[in-house]
């Protein structure tokens, strides 16, 4: 592992030299820019703005650039020697439980790994943020900027998950609703109880079938095929739709792709003035149109993708539609 940022965490007077390396890695497919004209290869070459010349990469520095334009060069060196210890360490000054940390506050996640000599008092670390269930505070400069990050056990490692500070993050406020939403309880039972009947999520058997279907395409094109394009789906009509059917419908579909009784027992409406009260249905004919829904609505169904279920876990997936692909004539 390269590590990303080299290094010691503070803990007390405990010092654990570490390294700093990335958690992920991506499959995204990489593509180039070229001339659709004569399929050349596009090149970024970068220019002096005052004397046109192309310039290599260890004739630019860096600067800041001041209200009136001018360029106030920063150089490593002077950044390198900033009185800054975050630098180098990462120094721990408190502790607090992960489930107090806003979601939408967690930045990159980078993981440590002892240094030479670092062993004993990483797994010390480990283990009493593990034992005592909380994480650790501190600070690290990296990537040209100081970051708050948070120290927690994972497995047999520590994992420091960089965090947004808190002046740097927006309300949400401004997203809800702003029309007054009136719903029923019934409503919101129907809800969890599909939330219930549709199961637990299993990320790992999740796929990127975008990535898979992008690669497909590409070998086709290197084998010299034309590639016919299988069309896109139509958009979903943005009709209205009634709230409590679409849930009852959906429960039932949920329930039968389970294997079990897709029976779904009407939910009692919530009560309404006798004004607005509408002409009362019998319940044979309320059974009838739920059962109409359950079959014509289109629903997620529960056995797909990222479910844990025996009848998933039997049965493969379907792979991801493949383009048509044919051979050019000669």
């Amino acid at each position: 592992m390269k590590p990303l940022w080299s290094g010691t965490v503070s803990f007390g007077l405990v010092s654990i030299p570490v390294r700093l390396g990335s958690t992920v890695s991506s499959h995204k497919i990489p593509f180039r820019q070229m001339h659709k004209a004569d399929h050349g290869p596009v090149r970024y070459r970068k220019k002096c703005e005052l004397d046109d010349t192309v310039l290599n990469p260890d004739e630019i520095g860096r600067a800041y650039e001041t209200a009136d334009g001018t360029l106030v060069e920063i150089t490593d060196d002077e950044l390198a020697a900033m009185p800054l210890p975050t630098a180098k360490t990462i120094e721990i000054s408190g502790f607090l439980d992960m489930a107090d940390v806003p979601i939408a506050q967690y930045n990159s996640p980078y993981v440590l790994q002892p240094g030479p000599g670092g062993d004993k008092p990483y797994v010390l670390m480990r283990q009493a943020l593990a034992r005592s269930g909380k994480a650790a505070v501190g600070k690290v400069a990296l990537h040209n900027k100081e970051h708050l990050v948070l120290i927690y056990a994972y497995e047999d490692v520590l994992i420091a998950h960089t965090l947004h500070w808190p002046d740097e993050m927006k309300s949400p406020a401004e997203a809800a609703p702003t029309g007054k939403v009136e719903l029923a309880d019934n409503e919101i039972k129907a809800a969890i109880a599909l939330i219930d009947a549709l199961g637990e999520a299993d990320l790992d058997a999740y796929e990127d079938r975008y990535t898979a279907a992008v690669a497909d395409l590409v070998r086709a094109k290197v084998d010299g095929a034309e590639v016919t394009p299988a069309g896109t789906p139509a958009p979903a009509a943005g009709k209205v739709v009634d709230l409590m059917q679409a849930l009852e419908a959906s429960l039932a579909q949920a329930k039968e792709n389970r294997g079990e009784d897709a029976t779904v027992h009407d939910i009692a409406p919530a009560k309404k003035t006798a004004k607005k009260a509408p002409a009362k249905k019998t319940a044979a004919s309320h059974a009838s149109t739920s059962d109409t829904h359950s079959r014509t609505r289109s629903t997620p169904k529960a056995g797909g993708e990222g479910k844990k279920s025996t009848a998933k876990k039997a049965a493969k997936r379907a792979p991801a539609k493949k383009a048509v692909a044919r051979k050019r004539s000669a």
